[in-house]
This record gives C-alpha cells, sequence and structure tokens, in this order.
C-alpha cells in the first residue's frame, strides 16, 4: 500500500516521509533558478531600488511552500489508488508509490498566480491557497489526459503516468483530480466560493474546447484550403493554455474581494501570458534541450504537431518553404535525420523568430492589461518579473 494515500481520516494526508521529500525536490529546483536570477544580477547593471524579493525563483518558492500543505491535504483525501498517481503525477513519488527525491514538481506558475492576484488586490495570499490548489489538481488533470492523446511516454524526464501505470488507469486519476479541484474549491471559506467556482468552470470549458481543437488540427492540412491559420492557432492557445493562467491569477482576486474590473483584467493578462507560454513551448518542442524539456529532441515535429514556428515558417513562401511543405505532406514519421532537417527549415524560414516575437508580443500585452488591474505595488512587481520568467524559458 502507498504511503502517500494512506491518511487518517476523515481527510487523508500524505505520511512525513513523502512531505519531506516534497519539500527536498522543490528545494533542489529552486535554488536553480535563484542562482541563475542571482548570476543575471551579478551580470548585468541592477537597479538597486528593486526588491529583490521579487525575482521569480524567491516568488516561486514562497507560493509554494504557502500552498503545499493544502496541496497535500487534497491529493490525501483522494482514494488510495488515484492518490498514488497524482503523488506520482506531480512528482512526489515514484512508480512504487515511495517518496521520489529525483520527481519533479514542476515550477507552479499557476499556484503563484493565484496567490499573487489576491495580494495585488490587498489581501492575504492565504485567502487564494483553494483557488491555487484547484488550478494545479486541474492542471495535472489536463496533462495525464493530454499525454495520452498526444501519446507522449515521457512527462517530466520518467514514464508518464499512463505509461507507469495504464491508460485507463490514468484516465481516473485525471478525473479524480478534477473531481478534487472543483470540491476544494466550493468548500473555500469565506463569501466568495460561488463566484470562484463560477469562473473555474467556464475555464473548464475553455480547455476542453482548447483541446478539441489541438486534435482536430492533426487532421488538416498543412497548407492550401482547410490550413490552419495563425489565427485559429492563437484562437486554440487562449483556450488550452491562456485559460488557466488567466484564471489562476482572476480565482486569487475574486477570493480576494477584488471588484469585476479588476478581475477581468486579470484573466486578460493571464491570457496573454498563456499566449506567450505557449509560443515558448512551441519553440521548446522543436528545439528544446531533452535534460531540461524530459521530452526527446524534435518531439512536436516528430509528431507532426501543428504549432506557431511550423505555421510561421509555412507562411513565408519560397523555396525552402515549398521543400518543408513537401516534407509534411503526405504525414510521414520522422527520423532523426529527418527531423533536424525540417528543424534547420523551419528556423531558416523565420518561425523560432516569429514564434520568439509572438511571444514578446503577448507578453507586452498581459504586462498592459496588468497596469489596468490597479495592483498593490509589490505584488504588481512580483508579477512582472514573473511573466519575465515564463518568456525566458528558452534560455
Amino acid at each position: 500500500m502507498s504511503t502517500v494515500p494512506t491518511p487518517p481520516s476523515p481527510v487523508c494526508a500524505p505520511g512525513a516521509a513523502v512531505v519531506a521529500t516534497v519539500r527536498s525536490s522543490s528545494d533542489h529546483d529552486i535554488d536553480h533558478y535563484i542562482d541563475r536570477d542571482i548570476d543575471r544580477e551579478n551580470d548585468h547593471d541592477v537597479d538597486h531600488d528593486v526588491d529583490h524579493d521579487a525575482a521569480p525563483a524567491r516568488v516561486l518558492e514562497r507560493c509554494r511552500e504557502l500552498v503545499r500543505p493544502a496541496l497535500v491535504e487534497a491529493v490525501g483525501s483522494l482514494h488510495p489508488w488515484t492518490g498514488e498517481m497524482a503523488a506520482y503525477a506531480l512528482g512526489w513519488s515514484d512508480r512504487a508509490g515511495t517518496p521520489d527525491s529525483g520527481g519533479s514538481e514542476g515550477k507552479g506558475v499557476r499556484q503563484a498566480l493565484a496567490v499573487l492576484g489576491a495580494e495585488g488586490v490587498g489581501a492575504d495570499g492565504a485567502e487564494a491557497v483553494p483557488g491555487a490548489v484547484a488550478v494545479e489538481l486541474v492542471h495535472t488533470f489536463s496533462l495525464l489526459h493530454d499525454d495520452i492523446m498526444d501519446g507522449d511516454a515521457l512527462r517530466r524526464q520518467r514514464p508518464a503516468v499512463w505509461k507507469a501505470y495504464g491508460t485507463g488507469p490514468a484516465v481516473l486519476a485525471g478525473d479524480a483530480l478534477l473531481a478534487q479541484a472543483v470540491t476544494t474549491l466550493a468548500e473555500a471559506p469565506g463569501r466568495n466560493a460561488a463566484a470562484a467556482v463560477r469562473c473555474f468552470c467556464r475555464t473548464l470549458n475553455a480547455l476542453v474546447s482548447g483541446q478539441a481543437q489541438d486534435l482536430r488540427f492533426e487532421h488538416r492540412p498543412w497548407y492550401g484550403p482547410g490550413a490552419v491559420g495563425p489565427e485559429q492557432y492563437r484562437s486554440m492557445a487562449e483556450h488550452k493554455t491562456g485559460a488557466l493562467l488567466g484564471c489562476a491569477v482572476a480565482l486569487g482576486a475574486v477570493l480576494g474581494g477584488a471588484p469585476d474590473r479588476t478581475v477581468t483584467a486579470l484573466e486578460r493578462a493571464g491570457r496573454h501570458l498563456g499566449l506567450a507560454f505557449q509560443a515558448v513551448d512551441d519553440i521548446l518542442g522543436i528545439w528544446g534541450d531533452p535534460a531540461v524539456t524530459g521530452k526527446p529532441v524534435h518531439a512536436d515535429l516528430r509528431r507532426g504537431k501543428k504549432t506557431y514556428p511550423m505555421l510561421a515558417a509555412l507562411a513565408g513562401g519560397g523555396s525552402a518553404a515549398h521543400e518543408l511543405a513537401a516534407m509534411l505532406d503526405p504525414p510521414r514519421p520522422f527520423d532523426h535525420e529527418a527531423a533536424a532537417h525540417v528543424a534547420a527549415l523551419v528556423e531558416e524560414l523565420g518561425g523560432r523568430t516569429a514564434t520568439r516575437d509572438e511571444a514578446r508580443r503577448h507578453l507586452d500585452a498581459a504586462r498592459r492589461a496588468l497596469r489596468d488591474a490597479s495592483l498593490t505595488h509589490t505584488a504588481a512587481q512580483q508579477l512582472d518579473r514573473l511573466f519575465t520568467y515564463v518568456l525566458d524559458r528558452t534560455r
């Protein structure tokens, strides 16, 4: 029996060993980003009036420490089997259900957005914890199901849940996480829980819509009649990725008692951040280092996935674009050499640069929306630097 989901009733929690492991692996990841931020500050001219506690790594660490006890409790309340799979997906345990010091928890960006959303409207960050837990659980649920639909065998440098436990169990674990996310938010204390649940449910519908668009894109041509255009791609990315980031920061504001105008501005900021986030993911999906991404090199190319760099490259025209189109149609699996050639063509045609520019445009739009929200100075500064961190993942 797993130590993760076997707890005292009525609400169970993982054992002390698992909690200690979660903290240890989190500290290792955070130290890497703190070192990177410090190196960057040493290498560049620095505004000494800037609050260095706003450094993204420190913000992520602080917010994760705030949210972690409630997240552990939420996962611990699941059925032991689904709880074991959830703990594996979150990087807390290995396939045998024992604490895994080498597991990766992920960055916790969505948790931080929720906490900062509350702090930005003058509330205590603790008010946002149910929202932070809900978005983290739904994010994990979406990864479990995405990996199955996309056939991705790896997640964070180890077997995806469906490869470790089987497809049916992985679907069930995702369902359990989704149900627990809604439960956690519905049981949030205070008078704002109902509004938070409404916001959350709208987001869930958007997530499904975005995933449906993404799957449908796989069966559409690369060029010519019926091809996927940039605007359609942005719509998919906004629903699939932007909606949850927008929901995260908006939930913090809702639970913190913010007026509708502020909530709307923050949700808009998060959606633009999501589009920037997706653009960066598209770059990493072709040119990312497998040691960092945890996925095979050229993963998106090998799967024939329609991503922004590919669409931007095909839109360029010329002999290189025709060569690229000929390689993509009819669809066929690429070996390493062919995938590397396609990646080189996409870069030659400006697909990588265009995607980087797309990310920057949406980052700028996210910052404008952030200013419209009129947040407290400290939270606004921390959000701004966190937004930059999201774009900086390609370096």
